[in-house]
């Protein structure tokens, strides 16, 4: 009996023994594999990547209330704000090209255009874009810019002599002008009075809402980017190297003024009170209301991105191009990644 009492103890001592010795084993297999087959959960919240990133570019905007912005630019991205600028959030797509301009009729219908010819619509605010089929070229297809008016009219320009019209809010498109080697960059319309800025410096006209065009001589060779009309006889053209033209016929004769800065000039628009232009390098021009003191400047000094389209927001501006920004009380604040 004793010696079984023995035995026995001197068992469980081995199976202690082996247990001891085989701890330290079992400890690192078991971190061993809780570092290869274990994954944590990651945090969604903290990987969702904000509306408005660095690596963003955004070439046209636009501002159908003082509290509901779009913007659109490069890979098909459009992103939306309901508080006029302060938070925003992305827009689906369906495509990945470059979208240039954006217009929109109300709050609910807008139109983008870009590269290859692309053209979005949407009827819910943004909820939905689709694209829509319009004329194409077997040359080029980039559209350049795109402009809304009431009643579901609308323009587009771009590439090739590119000149489509809807008149259904942008669910059709038919061509308005015959192809040519030559691109338009821009259509300001008040009425039936039109006007049209391309490549060249070539400027066109029409008095019964683009059924007809009058060539106009601008007497400049480099393109003009922008164009903009506070009523129907005054208007204001820029364009590549600082080049700024203005009419007070209504755009029958164009005199160019003397340049305050060699920079581009991509988009000018009526301040209510003067003309503002602005491009590349931060640069900004102003002009009186009659086309004449036009100054040079900067938007900021310490912020000397180029820009594509300005905007009024309320009181301020929001300016696409480089990156996206508000422009309030001479203070330029970017949006998105502060």
């Amino acid at each position: 009996m004793l010696k079984a009492i023995n035995r026995l103890g001197q068992g469980v001592r081995s199976v202690v023994a082996l247990i001891t010795a085989i701890s330290p084993m079992l400890i690192i297999g078991g971190l061993f594999y809780a570092a290869v087959f274990v994954k944590a959960e990651p945090n969604i919240a903290s990987l969702e990547a904000p509306a408005i990133e660095r690596r963003d570019v955004f070439f046209g905007a636009v501002a159908p209330k003082d509290d509901v912005l779009w913007a659109a630019g490069s890979y098909g991205k459009i992103v939306r704000s309901d508080d006029g600028g302060q938070s925003w959030t992305v827009q689906e797509t369906p495509v990945d090209a470059h979208l240039q301009a954006i217009a929109a009729w109300d709050a609910d219908r807008a139109v983008a255009v870009g590269n290859r010819g692309v053209v979005l619509i949407t009827t819910d605010g943004g909820r939905t874009w689709r694209g829509v089929d319009v004329p194409r070229s077997e040359v080029a297809n980039k559209l350049m810019q795109v402009r809304t008016y009431p009643g579901g009219v609308g323009w587009a320009v771009g590439e090739v002599g590119a000149v489509l019209h809807t008149r259904d809010y942008g669910a059709t498109w038919t061509r308005a002008m015959e192809e040519k080697d030559q691109a338009w960059n821009d259509v300001f319309f008040l009425g039936d009075d039109g006007w049209m800025v391309g490549e060249f410096g070539r400027i066109v006209l029409t008095h019964n809402g683009g059924k007809d065009w009058e060539e106009i001589n601008s007497s400049l060779e480099s393109s003009l980017m922008s164009v903009h009309f506070r009523d129907s006889t005054n208007g204001v053209a820029v364009g590549l190297s600082g080049a700024v033209l203005e009419t007070g016929d209504g755009g029958v004769t164009w005199t160019e003024v003397d340049r305050v800065t060699r920079e581009h000039l991509n988009c000018v628009i009526w301040d209510v009170n003067q003309w503002v232009a602005v491009g590349d390098k931060g640069v900004r021009v102003t002009g009186e209301a009659d086309g004449t003191g036009w100054k040079g400047g900067r938007i900021s000094d310490q912020d000397l991105s180029w820009r594509t389209k300005i905007i009024h927001v309320g009181d301020g501006f929001l300016l696409a191009g480089a990156n996206l920004a508000l422009l309030e009380n001479e203070q330029l604040r970017s949006l998105g990644h502060d």
